[in-house]
């Protein structure tokens, strides 16, 4: 019988291929491109640190205008193996050139719009004049001694084959290494590996892998269905050795595969990936929201702000107990900290919990409360009126919870063991409470 009581319990489970993957960033590319987002240099440069720190492999940047290039400046004088700082052109090679023109950049991509309603509509072009465009500025880049990346744009609504694939071969004749990027632009690909023409990326992967040899296979997803993370999980499953992603997602529209949540996944999840730290992932995502205005909902998984917060009493009487429980890994791995929170479902285990930590932090001792002590009874009787009587709909602050515990732990005890009980019993003082050695709360006691 398999006992899980741990994570260390748990399998981890292997890419049935065995191939190495990694992953490149387009964070401060196609993430810019993110309507009300606007990125200066210096805050592009600590995206590419936060990069370095977590170990990403690539990295695309445009190369247009002078902020594109006073940021490549400033990453290339880090002097960091990684991420390796690439381009990306449209395919004519004035753009080719402006990539050609910054030192230390080796490999661009290249746009290649396939799907007809940006070939005809966008473009203006038949098929094969399009075909002939992108080809020309391949084959120009790589006269130029440049690594290319195809864009293979719109993939997920194109002929592919009837055009794609036949093109895709002759850009491998041109460049055998080329990296044949599978760019879901609208969010139309699927994961699931019995689906065909045109929305499989399972089956255009596997068609690029195992009948045009392609040596390099990159996914890039747009999350318009949400299925973003799982079609580039379904990429690398059969056959992509890269993903494109950007960190929170960001991008055009619903924005791109989430690098975090992929990290995520290949640390945690499949077999020999701790090649990536992730301890920087929180730190990176409160530096995005905060000088560049993406906005973190505090359910987003991996780094919302509820991701460790428990407040329901069964919920949290587990963590309290085991995290495994209710944890399905340890904040600490994204830099993250679990935090209790007080609010109309909580329980006595939550509470108690937080107001031992509170005594604790107020008389640095180490301090056990039993769950029947009756200020603490008193405490919870007292929070749940406020949201019975319908005043509160947040949650109990930690500045609350002190001032609580002061009422109820910190004052009512030093009145009663300081003052002569003999005064007190003269003075008419003493209830019926406090002749039985109780101390009374100052409040109904009654919990449901």
């Amino acid at each position: 019988m398999k006992i899980y009581e741990d994570y260390d319990d748990l399998p981890k489970i292997e890419l049935p291929l065995g191939q190495e993957v990694s992953i490149s960033d387009s964070t401060i590319r196609d993430g810019a491109q993110m309507p009300g987002i606007v990125m200066k240099s210096q805050q592009k440069f600590q995206i590419y640190n936060y990069l370095n720190r977590i170990g990403i492999e690539k990295l695309e940047t445009f190369v247009y205008n002078d902020r594109d290039r006073k940021a490549i400046k400033l990453m290339m004088d880090q002097g960091y193996e990684f991420p390796e700082i690439t381009g990306w052109a449209r395919a004519n090679p004035a753009d080719i050139d402006m990539v050609l023109d910054i030192d230390g950049i080796e490999e661009t991509g290249v746009l290649m719009s396939v799907s007809d309603p940006h070939i005809v509509d966008k473009m203006g072009l038949t098929r094969e004049a399009a075909e002939e465009k992108y080809l020309n500025a391949l084959q120009y880049a790589v006269d130029h001694g440049l690594r290319t990346r195809a864009h293979i744009e719109d993939m997920t609504r194109a002929d592919n084959y009837g055009f794609t694939f036949p093109l895709i071969e002759k850009i491998m004749d041109i460049d055998p290494d080329c990296t044949i990027r599978i760019c879901d632009t609208i969010g139309f690909g699927i994961p699931f590996i019995d689906v065909d023409e045109p929305f499989g990326i399972p089956m255009i992967t596997k068609y690029l892998k195992n009948e045009l040899n392609v040596k390099n296979i990159e996914t890039h997803c747009h999350d318009d269905f949400g299925l973003a993370v799982a079609n580039s999980i379904a990429g690398y499953w059969h056959g992509a050795n890269w993903s494109n992603v950007t960190f929170l997602g960001i991008g055009e529209r619903a924005g791109n595969a989430e690098m975090e949540k992929l990290l995520l996944f290949l640390k945690r999840r499949i077999e020999g990936f701790e090649k990536y730290n992730l301890d920087a992932i929180m730190e990176f995502s409160k530096f995005m929201e905060k000088e560049i205005g993406v906005r973190i909902p505090r359910n987003k998984s991996v780094v919302g702000n509820n991701v460790f917060a428990h407040e329901s009493g069964i919920h949290s009487a587990g963590v309290i107990k085991n995290p495994f429980t209710y944890e399905p890994y340890p904040p600490e791995i994204v830099g993250g900290k679990r935090i209790f929170l007080i609010g109309d479902s909580s329980g006595i285990e939550v509470l108690r919990y937080k107001v031992q930590e509170t005594l604790n932090e107020l008389m640095d001792v180490s301090i056990e409360i039993d769950k029947n002590d009756k200020r603490l009874r008193a405490i919870q009787a007292e929070i749940q009126k406020l949201y019975n009587d319908e005043k509160r709909v947040s949650c109990i602050s930690d500045e609350e919870i002190m001032a609580y515990v002061k009422k109820y732990f910190m004052f009512n005890p030093m009145v009663h063991k300081d003052m002569n009980r003999k005064d007190l019993e003269e003075n008419g003082n003493l209830d019926e409470g406090q002749k039985d050695n109780e101390i009374k709360p100052r409040m109904h006691d009654t919990i449901d």
